[in-house]
């Protein structure tokens, strides 16, 4: 094992890694911007090195400094976490290069799977059912002819994306080209890359992801399965473990496709495989997380298994200590993520925090965050403020415990989507399991009706376009999932910019509440 690894993240998911080593007895490297200068992670470890100004591109995404203080601290290991260099190759590479081990996959692997089009080719040579759709990025003169052969409703996908962003549905040939231009528009600013590619648009699919592990010896286990659907803007907010839509055969098809995949690529530590299944039971490979998802606490109380320590494990060349049979799934575990925005719109908000009061912790309820009365919410990064998990027997017992914690969880001095998350958990479709990716989106629907009357509710394809307009919102924000969103002086724009310029494209502006 490791004695001393340097964390290259902020934020709840830095303070959770840090966990773990305390556990281990390892010790602990924080890196900080000048915004983080008294952040929590930093006070958790060891040592703490200020890397830059706030602006993500001269700090946390500063492969050069950070390299610097793995060696100046005489860290051997560095975990990225998620976001920001998590599934950055050129960042694994130069790890390798300074004898400094990056935990996580090879640089080789991130390579080939990071770009979406090549992760589908692969998918495909592997035998594993993808979306129909491009196999290669679509240019905007041949665009219409292939969305034609994919058929309408269809997506619009980055090839280099992730976080949803640059994710748009197109209904129409009317809506082909500016959606295309939108799209393209928010990829090269939030990936660096205009590539886009289509995927026929699957109609009340569910989001499905299996967890898996893999030690250098290419031995692979999976820890079974997440539901992610419950999404905003394509983004994840409540995920649930193991997922009540899943038969046994359909499950145990589930599992085979991820642990296929990842063998195929020769992947190792820990991933995700992501995959969206119909009504009618068909599984379609979306694309492969090469790094701990937001979402793996959940995996965690259902199978007693700390990723983390797994992660660590297996850099430090140690064997795989599970096989396959020694995994099993214990009641039903549920996640919120806790952010700083508008429950109503959904768009971001800041200040400091005055109050908090969280729900009281043991070991069915969990709480991993990072913030605390007096902390700073900035526009710099993302506004995940923590992550709040409940386990139950039954999937009831853990909504009804997850509702119960909600109700206690009261942060004050900014906006945040707990009281969306309390109407979330007690709608009558989620209750009952039987809901979609449009989940969200149908709640919100509901809400504008009642609020002002069917007759006052504007067209479906005006809704889309607000949803576009006010998409990039959170772009910003996302950077730390995705790591490259710069504007032309290399800095983060305000996301607040970042969605007037896009309503101004679309024509649209969000106004009063709610989805109007």
């Amino acid at each position: 094992m490791f004695s001393k690894i340097l964390v290259a993240n902020r934020g709840e998911i830095a303070c959770r890694v840090i966990r773990s080593c305390q556990r281990l007895g390892v010790r602990t490297v924080a890196v900080y911007s000048e915004a983080d200068k008294d952040a929590l992670h930093v006070r958790m470890a060891d040592e703490a090195y200020l890397l830059g100004p706030a602006p993500a591109s001269e700090s946390y995404l500063n492969i050069v400094k950070i390299v610097e203080a793995a060696e100046t601290s005489g860290a051997e290991a560095i975990h990225p976490g998620y976001g920001f260099l998590s599934e950055n190759a050129a960042f694994a590479v130069e790890c390798r290069k300074a004898g400094i081990k990056f935990i996580g996959p090879q640089p080789e692997v991130m390579e080939k799977m990071g770009d979406k089009v090549s992760a589908r080719k692969l998918a495909k040579k592997a035998g594993i059912p993808v979306i129909p759709g491009t196999n290669t990025a679509v240019g905007d003169k041949n665009a219409l002819k292939h969305a034609k052969k994919i058929g309408f409703p269809l997506m619009v996908k980055a090839a280099a994306g992730g976080g949803g962003i640059g994710m748009q549905i197109v209904h129409s040939e009317d809506e082909l080209s500016p959606i295309i231009a939108r799209a393209r528009y928010q990829a090269q600013n939030s990936f660096g890359s205009r590539r886009l590619y289509f995927e026929r648009y699957l109609e009340h699919a569910s989001h499905i992801e299996v967890q898996v592990l893999a030690d250098e010896r290419k031995k692979t286990i999976h820890l079974m399965e997440r539901d992610c659907s419950v999404q905003r803007r394509n983004q994840k907010i409540l995920e649930i473990a193991p997922s009540i839509k899943m038969t046994r055969k359909l499950r145990r098809e589930l599992t085979k496709y991820a642990l296929k995949l990842a063998k195929h690529v020769g992947y190792t530590n820990a991933g995700t495989v992501e995959f969206l299944v119909t009504p009618k039971g068909e599984i379609f490979f979306l694309e492969m997380n090469m790094r701990l998802q937001v979402e793996h606490g959940i995996t965690e109380m259902i199978t007693g298994v700390d990723l983390v320590e797994m992660q660590l494990r297996i850099a430090s060349g140690e064997r795989m200590p599970y096989r396959q049979k020694d995994i099993a799934s214990h009641g039903f575990a549920m996640e919120a993520r806790i952010y700083a925005e508008d429950p109503d719109q959904f768009l971001p908000s800041s200040g400091t925090i005055t109050a908090l009061q969280e729900p009281p912790t043991h070991e069915h309820v969990r709480v991993d965050g990072h913030i605390y009365p007096g902390y700073n919410v900035d526009i710099y990064y993302d506004p995940l403020l923590a992550k709040l998990m409940c386990w139950g027997e039954t999937r009831e017992e853990a909504r009804a415990l997850l509702a119960d914690s909600l109700s206690k969880y009261q942060v004050k001095g900014v906006q945040t989507n707990i009281p969306f998350l309390q109407q979330l958990v007690s709608s009558e479709e989620f209750a009952s399991g039987v809901y979609d990716t449009w989940l969200v989106h149908n709640l919100k629907t509901r809400e504008a009706e009642s609020t002002n009357g069917a007759g006052g509710l504007q067209t479906e394809s005006a809704r889309r376009e607000l949803a576009a307009a006010t998409a990039v919102a959170l772009v910003a924000a996302s950077a730390e999932e995705n790591g490259r969103m710069l504007n032309g002086n290399g800095h983060l724009p305000s996301p607040w910019r970042m969605a007037g310029r896009m309503a101004q494209m679309s024509g649209w502006r969000a106004s009063g509440r709610g989805w109007r």
